[in-house]
């Protein structure tokens, strides 16, 4: 077990496998934002009380969910590198970052479009909706922050510690509804009883969030093989690969 998880943390062992797995996350990713956004936005009823408006779900609560996700993942990633001084660790953390800034700021414009028709306004400082925006200009820290330090350790241990203690903001977030008075929607789909929400209307959500999440992983294989492709570009492993086009796991 140990053996494999130290082989799969060789930045040439992981490139080799990101660069296979992504098409098998991008294809069956595209297929389902496809069916899942034609059950929504075709074959959903409207709401009985939000009308045609409601169906901004497929888009945005997808968005929201992987912005919480994407932070985990960063300040988890970021937690291994620091505790374990794993380069593709910090990879992981560096590579999720846009990804997840790109999805929280979707989460937020999709929200005031909603928010617009249904409160009257473009934006409330509302916790869950303060709460997302501070989940942003984390991930916007954590962006600026590397960039703004030359050197890769120094780098990947400020961002890392600023994404571990980021991390607090993210259960805020989730439980920000409950917690507070608040004017968003509360939980739909995470609740111990049965999720609010009609069958009909309920599977092209649940088959968008899925298609998400692949989409999200097949997009952070390829930012990981552009972090690996950087710190690893006076390699020879790398060095062969540009010239042959091609990785050869004996190069490594």
């Amino acid at each position: 077990m140990w053996n494999w998880f130290h082989k799969l943390a060789s930045p040439p062992h992981f490139y080799r496998i990101a660069s296979l797995l992504e098409p098998w996350l991008l294809w069956p990713a595209i297929t389902l934002l496809l069916v899942g956004a034609y059950g929504g936005l075709v074959l959903a009823p409207p709401d009985y009380l939000q009308g045609e408006g409601f169906r901004i779900i497929y888009v945005h609560v997808p968005a929201a969910f992987l912005s919480m996700f994407a932070y985990v993942l960063m300040a988890v990633a970021s937690g291994i590198g620091l505790i374990w001084r794993m380069k593709l660790a910090f990879c992981v953390a560096a590579a999720t970052a846009p990804i997840g800034a790109a999805f929280t700021f979707l989460a937020l414009v999709t929200g005031a479009i909603w928010g617009q028709p249904m409160w009257g306004s473009w934006w409330e400082w509302d916790p869950r909706l303060t709460s997302e925006l501070i989940l942003l200009f984390l991930f916007l820290g954590y962006i600026f922050l590397r960039q703004a330090l030359r050197e890769t350790r120094q780098a990947d241990r400020a961002s890392g510690i600023l994404a571990v203690v980021g991390v607090i903001n993210v259960p805020i977030i989730h439980y920000s509804v409950e917690w507070w008075t608040s004017i968003h929607q509360g939980p739909t789909l995470v609740k111990m009883e049965t999720p609010s929400i009609a069958g009909d209307m309920l599977w092209p959500l649940l088959v968008m969030i899925v298609g998400y999440q692949l989409l999200f992983f097949a997009m952070l294989m390829t930012g990981v093989r552009a972090q690996v492709l950087d710190r690893e570009k006076n390699s020879r492993w790398v060095s062969a690969l540009l010239q042959t086009g091609r990785y050869e796991e004996s190069a490594g």
